[in-house]
């Protein structure tokens, strides 16, 4: 029986970062997925690195959201030097395009509340952001351009922090997924897998949406699909170097000059289908922010299932069962998410103390829940 210092449930992004910062703290780690490696929700991503909240309710989600793409050149680097690959981390902003309503009072509204919570933000005439971006409609009024954002090659990255990882010591295994954490003497002793059982001081839940799956986990991470639809672009005629956002609808360029576009967000289960509702949906926006993409042939459509949790925050953190701990719920933030991710947890492992307060996103918060008078 194999004896670790920590088992990592989950070979993605989250999984494969966190495996790599404990490696190189010392600790002798392994980590498992039920499939290949990084060939869930961190394949699927679109790999934009943004801390800016999308609703009123992701406001205080800022602060760590920031801490993390903070984190992202340091992380980047390593992977790429360890790996020797290139992960197609791009540095060039944001621009959040305004085609519709009263673009005056949306700008005033939108630059306060990023200003207002530490981010920067720049309002631009619709000439000025065509100036940056020719490929944009003429339709659009105005624009906000957040400089400080950026993205990367989702699958270059996840392979090249796995791959970075093996390098440092990390077994990494396919196809043995956990089934349950393995309980025993009051704590947890480590993993139930496929074919086996593993002996960790740390066990270390990071399967994304299939967390609640793992028997013993449940509890602590009642994560659910949320699915999202993806479309890779190639246009000739088009180049576009930024992250475009209309609305929830956005364009991402890759380094190989295709644009992914995306997405939808569906509570359909486990379902990985594409659909034509879907698709339509996501090229109708597209063609609305870059109308030249009309001419573009698509290369690839895909769906990914992003881990999502009951406040639509990240779970994370320690649980009442010694030596358990949480990683999933990032939801629609995995990707920017991964290094703070990563470090809290090493921090945790290796000190069990933290450089960032985590509690709002403890996994405690829905056993204290259920709790409650009336739950």
């Amino acid at each position: 029986m194999d004896t670790y210092d920590a088992a990592i449930a989950g070979a993605g992004v989250i999984g494969a970062n966190i495996a790599l910062e404990l490696a190189e703290a010392g600790l002798k780690v392994a980590l498992y997925d039920a499939q290949e490696p990084g060939r869930e929700a961190s394949w699927a991503s679109a790999g934009i690195i943004s801390p800016a909240p999308e609703s009123p309710e992701m406001i205080p989600f800022v602060p760590i959201s920031q801490a993390s793409a903070a984190l992202y050149p340091a992380f980047v680097r390593r992977a790429e030097e360890l790996s020797g690959m290139d992960v197609g981390f791009r540095k060039d902003g944001a621009l959040d395009v305004i085609v519709d309503g009263d673009a005056g009072e949306i700008l005033r509204t939108i630059i306060a509340l990023y200003h207002g919570v530490g981010l920067q933000a720049k309002a631009l005439s619709a000439e000025q952001a065509r100036e940056m971006e020719p490929a944009l409609t003429e339709r659009m009024q105005a624009a906000i351009f957040r400089e400080d954002e950026s993205s990367v090659d989702t699958r270059a990255f996840t392979d090249a922090t796995l791959q970075a990882a093996r390098r440092k010591g990390v077994r990494v295994f396919a196809c043995n997924g956990a089934k349950a954490v393995w309980k025993a003497a009051g704590r947890s002793n480590g993993l139930v897998l496929e074919r086996e059982r593993v002996v960790a001081k740390w066990t270390i839940v990071a399967a994304g949406c299939f967390s609640s799956r793992i028997e013993g986990a449940e509890p602590y991470a009642p994560v659910f699909p949320a699915k999202g639809q993806m479309v890779a672009l190639r246009c000739e005629s088009v180049e576009i170097r930024r992250v475009l956002w209309l609305g929830h609808a956005y364009l991402v360029p890759r380094n190989d000059r295709r644009i992914i576009a995306g997405s939808t967000i569906e509570r359909t289960g486990f379902d990985r289908q594409v659909t034509a509702g879907g698709l339509r949906r996501i090229l109708s926006e597209a063609t609305r922010l870059a109308p030249e993409l009309e001419k573009a042939r698509i290369e690839e459509t895909w769906a990914g299932l992003r881990p999502d949790s009951p406040d639509h925050l990240p779970i994370l953190g320690p649980t009442d069962l010694p030596g358990l701990l949480i990683a999933t719920g990032h939801f629609r933030s995995g990707m920017l998410l991964a290094p703070i991710t990563a470090r809290l947890i090493r921090e945790w492992v290796t000190t069990e103390e933290v450089s960032f307060d985590w509690d709002r996103l403890s996994p405690m918060r829905f056993l204290e829940a259920t709790k409650q008078p009336g739950a």
